[in-house]
């Protein structure tokens, strides 16, 4: 006899009368009655978030929803107008530029921090301490010629408006965890070891934030997607209104140069 196979789930559910959600029923008990950051939190924790930390998280939503004429909403731009009868492959085509360099960061600065902090024992009790254990990864990231997550920004020299305004509103809530500590103490340290200053960007702060709520590392990049999916929808909306793709693509095709073709030596670009 054939076992019947289980798909267990705590998430969604239909029945030919009711439609049931992370236990709840759908149409009565969410829908009019949690917000979709909130859903969000508790789709991904599958625990129901307090008040502050909805709004820790809403706000790294906030900060990551939209940033100007990035790759990843130029390249949604393009798409549409390439294909405008695939609105999926517009917004699928900027998602897919989320890495290291946009996007990405929220992940890369959260993963590095909870990598800091595992190695530890015990916490710093206060900023001196926090101060020592920055000025250690620090130096160890730039002995192993590595970049340090969260630091600088193309834009924001001398300083991004988003993460000093996650600092307060996360210490507001009372959530100004670990990560965020340690992300504020390297902001504090890393002149003495680079020899220059540079900020903390926001994007790095969004992943120390997302770190302290709990949330699984593996996921912080997918609530920066998340997030710029709202962005991306704001880009072809404004497109339909106020169209420039069209503009970017003949402003590249009509002032190309052409040059002799320029073989890589030795059979490679690593030959």
């Amino acid at each position: 006899m054939t076992r019947e196979r289980k798909y267990p789930t705590a998430l969604g559910a239909s029945s030919p009368k009711s439609i049931t959600l992370l236990g709840h029923d759908l149409a009565s008990e969410v829908m009019g009655e949690v917000g979709f950051g909130e859903l969000a939190f508790w789709l991904a924790t599958q625990r129901r978030p307090s008040r502050g930390e909805v709004r820790v998280f809403e706000a790294v939503l906030a900060a990551l929803a939209d940033h100007g004429f990035t790759p990843t909403a130029i390249v949604t731009r393009l798409t549409y107008l390439s294909a405008p009868d695939s609105v999926q492959g517009a917004l699928a085509a900027g998602l897919l530029g989320g890495g290291s360099r946009f996007l990405g960061v929220t992940e890369d600065c959260g993963r590095y921090l909870h990598d800091v902090l595992a190695a530890r024992q015990e916490l710093p009790a206060d900023d001196a301490g926090w101060d020592d254990l920055a000025l250690e990864a620090v130096r160890a990231r730039r002995e192993a010629r590595q970049l340090i997550p969260g630091l600088g920004h193309h834009v924001h020299k001398d300083g991004d408006p988003r993460t000093p305004r996650l600092f307060e509103i996360a210490a507001e809530e009372g959530l100004f965890g670990p990560h965020l500590s340690l992300f504020a103490a390297v902001g504090r340290v890393h002149p003495r070891v680079l020899g220059r200053t540079l900020p903390l960007n926001g994007a790095g702060a969004c992943g120390a934030a997302l770190a302290d709520l709990g949330l699984p590392l593996e996921l912080l990049r997918g609530f920066a997607l998340l997030a710029r999916t709202a962005g991306l929808i704001g880009q072809l909306a404004e497109e339909l209104r106020h169209p420039v793709a069209n503009d970017i693509f003949l402003s590249v095709d009509l002032n190309n140069l052409s040059i002799p073709p320029e073989p890589f030596a030795d059979g490679g670009p690593h030959g």
